[in-house]
């Protein structure tokens, strides 16, 4: 069985690029205020929602293991 995500968008920093819908458009979608939500907050692992974290521009998107609660993303430096 593959991992599980926890996927969070922090609408603070979110500036609605939709770089996201477009790289997984299965995975985050924009509200009518253009911020970006994950369409399920807990998925399967996926490299398309893992693009599109790595290519927000203002990483907006923390992505951790579910079961664990270990960062995938932004990696800990």
């Amino acid at each position: 069985m593959g991992d599980r995500w926890r996927i969070e968008v922090d609408r603070g920093v979110c500036i609605g690029s939709a770089f996201c819908v477009s790289s997984a458009p299965g995975g985050f979608r924009l509200d009518a205020a253009r911020q970006s939500h994950p369409v399920e907050p807990e998925a399967d692992a996926s490299e398309a929602v893992l693009v599109a974290a790595e290519g927000c521009p203002v990483e907006a998107i923390a992505i951790r293991l579910l079961e664990s609660g270990e960062q995938v993303f932004p990696p800990d430096e």
